[in-house]
């Protein structure tokens, strides 16, 4: 769990691909919460919850983001309790993100919160500053951008809410470099 943007998303597809690296024949399923919520709607519609049910049932990895989602649908929660259930009891693994902890999660059933607790429980945290520092380097050379050491510290000390925040400032510089011909400085960082 944790803020936005910092990489939850990112690092449950790590987990998904890391699973089907280490066997190739490993059946993973990522849903955002709203698919897996509109996926049961169709299926309670068109009188096919039978189906509904047996797709997970054939999964070896669940993978279920922003889980806090679930908070007031009970129809949904009480789905996905027996979802859960079943996998658990099949021995499959089951990932869950969330932006907070399942103990402060409202409106999220007490049955639900406690089996949100039964595994590892990772807090994400903003990168510290030698992160942020890294991620920029790594990701303006990946863009072909030439960043003076100035400009990444500036950056760095600047943006650290998150990592798209951070993104989004080395996008926004590059653009602004490359449309009107400036070399990128500390000045034209700052500008921007």
């Amino acid at each position: 769990y944790g803020g936005t943007g910092l990489g939850k998303t990112h690092l449950m597809f790590a987990a998904g691909n890391e699973m089907r690296r280490q066997n190739a024949g490993t059946r993973v399923m990522y849903l955002r919460s709203e698919q897996f919520f509109s996926a049961m709607m169709k299926a309670l519609q068109d009188k096919a919850m039978d189906g509904f049910k047996r797709q997970f049932q054939q999964v070896d990895a669940l993978l279920i983001d922003d889980i806090q989602f679930f908070a007031g649908k009970d129809r949904t929660q009480e789905e996905f309790f027996h979802t859960f259930n079943a996998l658990y009891e099949g021995h499959k693994q089951i990932v869950l993100s969330s932006d907070r902890f399942p103990k402060d999660m409202p409106d999220i059933e007490e049955r639900l919160r406690s089996r949100f607790e039964w595994g590892l429980i990772a807090d994400l945290q903003p990168p510290d500053v030698e992160t942020r520092i890294a991620i920029l380097r790594k990701k303006s050379e990946d863009e072909g951008l030439k960043l003076p050491e100035d400009v990444i510290q500036f950056l760095s000390i600047t943006m650290k809410s998150n990592i798209r925040e951070l993104d989004g400032s080395l996008v926004r510089l590059g653009a602004y470099a490359s449309l009107t011909g400036q070399v990128i400085s500390l000045d034209l960082a700052k500008t921007v």
